[in-house]
């Protein structure tokens, strides 16, 4: 079993046992593991998550918890960052850099919900659009709404969009 099978697992487990281990609590355990182990990608990387995530934490008035949707945010934005920062190396000719960014991508992918396939996508917004029965680009807005609760951490909000553009026959 691979660290990222392992990761799946456990917090799969914690999540349907409803334990008091959280997504927080796992990424922590998983750094002193990886700093034990000398992994020093799976380190860095999720050093910088947990500082992604409290930074979340305390910005704005007052400093409060996240809830798991939210720390599930945080590090698909962490992730998607990776993932256009490779894009833009790849892109500038630094093949090398690129390869940094998306191993550091593969960590965060760990710790995420599987991602919806285009199928499920197009299969939601119809749901969503027969349910309101819109039929035009100008109730997009109100089609996205529906959708993006239901897809949020395991979609890209583009592909959803696009999605919804089609089914609109945009």
């Amino acid at each position: 079993m691979n660290p990222g099978e392992a990761v799946a697992l456990r917090w799969e487990t914690a999540v349907m046992s409803d334990d008091s281990a959280n997504l927080k609590a796992t990424l922590r355990s998983d750094l002193t593991e990886s700093i034990r182990s000398r992994d020093a990608v799976r380190s860095s990387t999720l050093r910088m998550a947990l500082t992604a995530i409290t930074n979340a934490e305390v910005s704005g008035k007052v400093q409060r918890e996240l809830s798991e949707e939210e720390v599930v945010g945080v590090l698909a934005k962490e992730a998607k960052k990776r993932k256009e920062a490779a894009a833009a190396y790849v892109e500038a000719g630094r093949p090398e850099l690129a390869e940094a960014e998306d191993a550091e991508w593969a960590v965060l992918q760990d710790y995420l919900p599987a991602q919806l396939d285009d199928e499920q996508i197009e299969a939601l917004v119809r749901d969503a659009v027969d349910g309101l029965g819109a039929t035009s680009m100008a109730q997009m807005g109100n089609v996205m709404k529906v959708v993006q609760p239901q897809v949020a951490g395991r979609a890209e909000g583009g592909r959803v969009a696009a999605a919804v553009k089609r089914a609109l026959g945009a």
